[in-house]
């Protein structure tokens, strides 16, 4: 392992599956934690299945949050294979699951278990709804999490139905709230000595991602409303048609509508009291979109996306994903990284996308492993099995 990662030396233990838990277990180990993915002997994680497409006979879903990681096929539920995982937990420095709540108590992990057997261990819990209220202890899934938390009813056109998001965003932010939870336990140990519980939900997340739209409505009450591709509270913010194509323009002040204005050869509109000042282009917000799709008319996307970025406007192509993950930008940026797998090849990824004095995680990525492909590793190297515990494991079906 590289020297100098963020979190060298730090073990964590990844009981997770499908996406959150996974990508937040991976977050760690780009950062430099080595990580043990510990998965059900017979099917490993749900997302190896989840194609095509495949790479060979690895699933692409699987391959996108899994490097970094060594992997240990264990049935935990198993006498033998319960030994094991709490000879691991204790052994670790942080633990992360996205059971069913009560799963680990049943098995006699339980919170005074850690604070008696593993104190110092850091655990994460990743749930759809946390274990309180109408819904604790339920199953969720993103898509579920959208719809309930609120995010639904805000996307898609005005007149339209709810739409989802194209990605699992309450999944992948929930996993990026267990990063920052986990490092924040992580800092509170170093003054302690002590490991602490940290609890994320699906639910909680979808809730905290409302962010402004929900300051909106705590402060006037009145139900948020789908706005398409435009902001509640900015105009102009939004996708705007041109000669030939379209743009997406967002003027985020007064000043920069000034700008905009001379740019498109309407001065008029900023002396015109319906659209000098923000609030009152919200008001007018059909009038002023309809007067700029006019304007940007008389000449192609090309034309108008150069002369109003040389104007400090900023505006923005809407790019397929292949374009994304090809763009000059997104290569110079190392959001995309490349790994030798042993039966798919080169496999390609999402980069972290946090450096630290310079460094973008490690300088050598391992790629997502193969179920099981470490065990020996962790039960021999990592824990000092023998041989014969490792066979009476073995002969549990564990």
């Amino acid at each position: 392992m590289a020297d100098g990662n963020a979190l060298d030396g730090v073990v964590v233990l990844d009981l997770t599956r499908v996406l959150a838990g996974p990508l937040c277990a991976q977050m760690l180990g780009d950062m430099g934690a080595d990580v043990i993915k510990v998965e059900h002997p017979g099917r490993g994680d749900d997302t190896r299945h989840w194609g095509p497409p495949f790479a060979d006979t690895e699933a692409a879903y699987f391959l996108g949050v899994n490097r970094n990681k060594k992997s240990l096929a264990l049935d935990f539920k198993s006498p033998a294979g319960l030994q094991v995982l709490k000879k691991l937990v204790q052994k670790s420095d942080i633990v992360i699951d996205n059971f069913k709540p009560g799963l680990l108590d049943k098995l006699g992990l339980t919170s005074d278990w850690f604070k008696t057997e593993a104190e110092t261990v850091i655990r994460c819990s990743i749930t759809g709804y946390g274990t309180k209220g109408p819904n604790g202890g339920m199953p969720g899934y993103d898509f579920l999490l959208q719809a309930e938390s609120g995010l639904m009813a805000i996307t898609g056109e005005p007149e339209g139905a709810p739409m989802k998001l194209g990605v699992a965003v309450v999944d992948i932010a929930t996993g990026m709230n267990a990063v920052i939870g986990i490092l924040a336990a992580l800092n509170k140990r170093y003054r302690t000595n002590l490991g602490s519980f940290v609890d994320v939900n699906l639910y909680n997340t979808g809730v905290f991602l409302l962010a402004n739209v929900a300051s909106n409505f705590l402060v006037s009450e009145a139900e948020a409303r789908r706005y398409g591709n435009g902001h509640p509270n900015i105009v102009p913010y939004n996708l705007f048609k041109c000669g030939e194509g379209s743009l997406v323009i967002s003027v985020g002040n007064d000043g920069q509508f000034k700008q905009f204005a001379e740019c498109v050869g309407h001065q008029e509109w900023i002396s015109d009291s319906r659209f000098a000042k923000n609030a009152g282009r919200v008001e007018n917000r059909d009038e002023i979109e309809r007067l700029i799709e006019i304007a940007l008319s008389d000449n192609g996307a090309d034309y108008w996306y150069n002369a109003l970025k040389d104007s400090g406007i900023p505006v923005a192509v809407v790019r397929t994903v292949s374009q994304s993950l090809t763009h000059p930008q997104t290569i110079e940026n190392g959001m995309v990284v490349e790994m030798q797998h042993s039966t798919a090849g080169l496999v390609k990824s999402l980069g972290l996308p946090i450096t630290i004095d310079g460094m973008r995680g490690r300088s050598e990525n391992s790629p997502p492993p193969l179920l099981g492909q470490h065990n020996t590793e962790i039960l021999e190297g990592f824990l000092g099995m023998t041989q014969a515990e490792i066979k009476e494991l073995t002969n549990q079906g564990s």
